[in-house]
């Protein structure tokens, strides 16, 4: 049928089927309702130069007659990566998975392909493009991890339009780029990577999974600051931004920067061994360091907070004779400017000299920590550095220390206090009175009671 400029069509919103006429139910995919009126402009070239631009004809609406809907998830397999997803993927949103060259990424990605085709069994497909490896290499990892590759289709191109066209024949219910970067339309030039190309080919991809019931994943290189290359509105165009991260072992944090549907708290934790990547069952087994002899000075325990969990870390500190005329702070996990703030807290309430000292702020497993609840760990394990007296390893601490040297409450204290109880934490030091807890409300009664023995 020819179309004219400015003819109307109709469309389905599950599966993109379209016809000249409204029916009450899709003849492609069989949903009722699902056909909305759409207008054909055949004047003008969509980006990838795939036929004329088909745009809804939208109206206003009164905002109280809206009805708002569930987001509807999809899980991924892996728990681990639902929790940083906010219980599992959202239908019609898309994902920028962000992390350094040999991190993983491509295994978790396979890893949630084989998984994600083995939950939606019949239902559909999942389509896996890749710019930057071969079909054999794919397969190669695929069965040195013993996964699954039933229900996934492989397509290794760097071309946009050749995605984009697997992607209107398949009609996949999850997509996964790897890597956003390598792809190119020659709409946008011929060079990958380009911020032109970058924004063109993301907004294609996330303008087709927003049309329908689909989920999208891609991947992205990072600069050597650890930040996502490219334009910063790639970022801005995505539902979820999420970065993969790793200690020098071989433990891999995932964590969301930016999330639409869920929260920026949660922290996904695995383990990368020749099976893949495996959550950890006993994330506070890592974060605590068993010892066969009494616990060394500058170190001590605290509850944190990562989304709905409670982890008990272990932080450490260290001071030693400044080999310079200015002390300097050493600290990669802990912001550098909260440790100099603590540390003149306690010269200035406590007396305790760290003028001439420089200072080294460790904490185990490699996790970084920003809330406000370790300002009193961290205190203690300055104090007991710098005087060389070991705290108990029973012992644990937490709360927000003050200017003033106030030791603040923090939220969720009973769940900390409890955590700690049931890792043999049997004294922890907090603004608040419960079970197993001391309760301090400065800097110098803390450091009273931790030492004074």
């Amino acid at each position: 049928m020819a179309k004219k400029n400015g003819s109307i069509m109709y469309k389905c919103s599950s599966c993109g089927y379209s016809q000249p006429r409204w029916l009450g139910r899709c003849p492609e995919c069989g949903e009722w309702n699902s056909l909305e009126e759409i207008i054909i402009d055949s004047n003008k070239i969509s980006p990838a130069g795939r036929g004329s631009i088909q745009s809804e004809k939208v109206k206003p609406v009164s905002l109280s007659t809206v009805k708002a809907q569930k987001n509807v998830r999809l899980s991924t397999g892996i728990e681990e990566f639902d929790r940083v997803l906010g219980g599992g993927a959202t239908k019609r949103s898309a994902i920028l998975l962000g992390g350094e060259p040999g991190i993983g990424k491509s295994t978790l990605l396979i890893q949630t392909a084989a998984q994600t085709a083995k939950t939606i069994n019949d239902k559909g497909k999942v389509l896996y493009v890749s710019g930057e490896e071969s079909c054999e290499q794919i397969k190669e990892r695929a069965d040195r991890l013993n996964l699954n590759c039933n229900n996934i289709s492989i397509l290794c191109t760097s071309r946009l339009e050749d995605a984009l066209d697997a992607l209107d024949s398949l009609n996949p219910v999850l997509v996964i780029i790897d890597s956003i970067q390598t792809i190119y339309s020659a709409e946008a030039g011929m060079i990958p990577g380009t911020v032109n190309q970058l924004k063109y080919c993301a907004n294609e991809f996330i303008g087709w999974v927003k049309e329908r019931d689909s989920i999208l994943i891609m991947t992205a290189h990072v600069t050597k600051e650890g930040t996502i290359a490219g334009p910063k509105s790639l970022e801005h165009m995505v539902d979820t931004v999420i970065s993969f991260e790793r200690n020098n072992d071989d433990i891999r944090f995932l964590h969301a920067q930016k999330n639409r549907f869920g929260s920026i708290d949660e922290i996904g934790i695995f383990s990368m061994t020749e099976e893949g990547l495996i959550p950890l069952d006993d994330p506070n087994s890592f974060f605590l360091t068993k010892r066969s002899e009494n616990q060394p000075a500058g170190v001590i325990c605290t509850p944190v907070f990562e989304g709905t969990r409670v982890f008990l870390v272990e932080i450490q500190a260290l001071t030693v004779p400044s080999k310079a005329s200015v002390s300097r702070i050493y600290s990669e996990k802990i912001d550098n400017g909260r440790v100099a703030r603590i540390a003149a807290v306690i010269e200035k309430r406590c007396g305790l000299s760290f003028n001439d000292q420089d200072i080294y702020v460790n904490v185990a497993g490699g996790i970084k920590l920003s809330e406000s609840s370790i300002d009193a760990a961290i205190a203690v394990a300055l104090y007991s550095a710098r005087t060389d007296l070991p705290v108990s390893s029973n012992t644990a601490a937490f709360g927000e220390l003050s200017l003033a040297g106030e030791i603040r409450s923090v939220n969720k204290a009973k769940q900390r206090i409890k955590a700690g109880k049931n890792l043999g934490f049997t004294t922890i030091y907090c603004p608040e009175k419960e079970e197993s807890s001391v309760k301090v409300e400065n800097i110098k009664q803390l450091v009273k009671n931790v030492f004074s023995k």
